[in-house]
């Protein structure tokens, strides 16, 4: 038996293996007159991998991790818990053919579920943490919600599996946060806490002390990352006001340049802000009354420069590929004016009256798609009801845009039932090929006039012989949003319809098929709500 012992006669054996016996000759003791090379080789790399693993010693335990942090909430009722286990196993049934038959999307029902489950401020079972933050990691629109409802355990869980990391950085997911009179925990957390429970901190303190939190924040300013300081900003968004102004006009001068232009932005929509009385004056500079013509109209002298000044307050030099800089100055001008500064401009006019004035020079959409940013921006419906026009007219002539994009943006500055109601209106006008987006802005449940606008618009997209697919989006969204109470007045639409001369082939049974697929999504939905319901409490 080999007497050679120790790493180098381990690495001499793996030397001889690699290179081959003829080439680079075992270590003496390894051979015997009666065997050849290579099988004293591999005798020997056996002995000496048992003598290694032998006198392996075993490694230190690694400290117990803290036991999980208790979470308060009501436990989840076991009829939704099963539900819960059924969507995040995405069990719906299979299709053939490419179709998707008449069982529910449950991927597309998750989300809904989670925010009814946050709503009723149920704690996610313990055991259906790993799916639920799987679930998250695949699919960052699910985050938000699925870490609320993990809550603090399922931070905790996260921070023990490197695939979780995601979760330590989403949201302050329930943690509980100090007290704004508890200065020194407040200071702790800031200092040593996740960065996204520095967020969740900020906006705590900020609803109670604004100008705490900003103390707080620029305590800390200069030392952080950029990309931090963005999204520190970028909190700033909710309860934005006048009080930020001190603070956003020091991050003007930031190194950052994405730092300057959300704080130019944030600044533009504060309407008293001294950066928005600049942009006024610049914009004013360049829009006024056309004075050369009896009509009344607007007259635009786009800048001829951008200065350092402008710079600094936002405004980005250089142009996008295939665009004019001077437009592209004279539309981040406009964007960042207070909009009510243009009723004293033109004449005390109303919005409505000063979209409808004519432009000179062809400036009339750069113009009106400035203002529509700006209406988004400064959170206007005055200004976004005159840039959107009635519903009924046709979306290339427009007073505003002919953009569906911005007109859904102009759209989420109204209140929900007025949303609602103009979109059906433009269903019931121009039909659905060019409502989708519009639909995504529109609160769910879907007002009962909008549901019955989509509705209605898909019996006609039926009866006139096409297949359904065209609609397979408007479709999905009637899934996700209509009232499930909706589901006893559809029944009659899951028939499948006697064909209608020079319809597409089969078109009727695919229709059928959409519409008892939507019918059984609606049910589930109402289910799945009532099963969330706490007892004693009503849906």
């Amino acid at each position: 038996m080999s007497s050679t012992t120790g790493t180098t006669a381990w690495e001499e054996l793996v030397t001889s293996a690699l290179l081959g016996t003829d080439r680079r000759t075992p270590p003496a003791d390894v051979l015997a007159p009666d065997r050849e090379a290579p099988v004293a080789l591999l005798d020997a790399a056996a002995l000496h991998t048992v003598r290694r693993r032998a006198g392996l010693r075993p490694a230190t335990a690694r400290p117990r991790p803290e036991p999980a942090p208790p979470d308060t909430r009501r436990a989840l009722p076991e009829a939704a818990r099963r539900r819960l286990a059924l969507l995040l196993a995405d069990r719906a049934a299979p299709s053939s053919g490419g179709r998707r038959g008449t069982a529910p999307d449950l991927t597309e029902l998750l989300p809904q579920w989670l925010t009814a489950a946050n709503e009723h401020d149920y704690r996610a079972p313990s055991s259906t943490l790993p799916a639920l933050l799987d679930a998250a990691r695949a699919r960052t629109d699910l985050r938000p919600l699925a870490l609320r409802f993990a809550g603090p355990r399922g931070i905790w869980l996260a921070r023990l599996n490197a695939d979780w990391k995601f979760a330590l950085r989403g949201t302050s997911a329930g943690n509980a946060l100090p007290g704004p009179a508890d200065t020194e925990a407040v200071r702790q957390l800031w200092e040593e806490g996740l960065f996204a429970e520095r967020v969740a901190l900020l906006g705590s303190l900020r609803a109670h002390d604004p100008a705490a939190a900003s103390a707080l924040l620029a305590r800390t300013w200069a030392t952080e990352r950029a990309e931090d300081r963005l999204m520190f900003l970028d909190s700033l968004r909710t309860g934005l006001s006048d009080a930020d102004e001190p603070f956003l006009e020091q991050a003007l001068a930031d190194r950052s340049r994405n730092v300057r232009a959300t704080a130019a932005e944030l600044l533009s929509a504060l309407p008293h802000s001294a950066l928005a009385g600049r942009m006024a004056a610049r914009a004013a500079d360049c829009v006024g009354l056309d004075r050369t013509k009896r009509a009344a109209g607007i007259a635009v002298e786009a800048p001829h420069a951008c200065d350092a000044e402008m710079q600094r307050d936002g405004v980005v030099p250089t142009a996008p590929s295939g665009r004019g800089e001077r437009s592209w100055w004279l539309g981040q001008l406009v964007e960042a004016a207070p909009l009510p500064a243009w009723t004293e401009r033109l004449g005390g006019r109303t919005p409505e009256e000063i979209v409808a004035l004519p432009v000179a020079d062809d400036w009339g959409g750069e113009l009106h798609a400035a203002w529509c940013r700006a209406a988004v921006r400064q959170r206007d419906p005055d200004w976004a009801r005159a840039l959107l026009g009635a519903p009924s007219e046709p979306p290339a002539t427009g007073p505003g845009t002919s953009s569906l994009a911005e007109r859904a943006k102009l759209l989420a500055t109204l209140p929900a039932e007025e949303r609602a109601a103009w979109v059906a209106a433009f269903i019931s006008a121009h039909g659905l090929s060019e409502a989708f987006q519009l639909l995504g802005v529109c609160a769910v449940p879907w007002a009962e006039p909008l549901g019955r606008a989509v509705v209605d618009a898909l019996d006609i997209a039926r009866d006139a012989g096409s297949y359904p697919w065209s609609y397979s989006g408007v479709m999905g969204l009637a899934e996700r949003c209509l009232d499930p109470a909706e589901a006893s007045r559809l029944d009659l639409l899951t028939a499948t319809p006697d064909e209608p001369e020079g319809a597409s082939p089969g078109a009727g049974g695919y229709w059928s098929e959409a519409f008892q697929r939507l019918v059984s999504t609606l049910r589930f939905r109402a289910t799945m709500h009532t099963e969330l319901t706490p007892q004693g409490d009503t849906l």
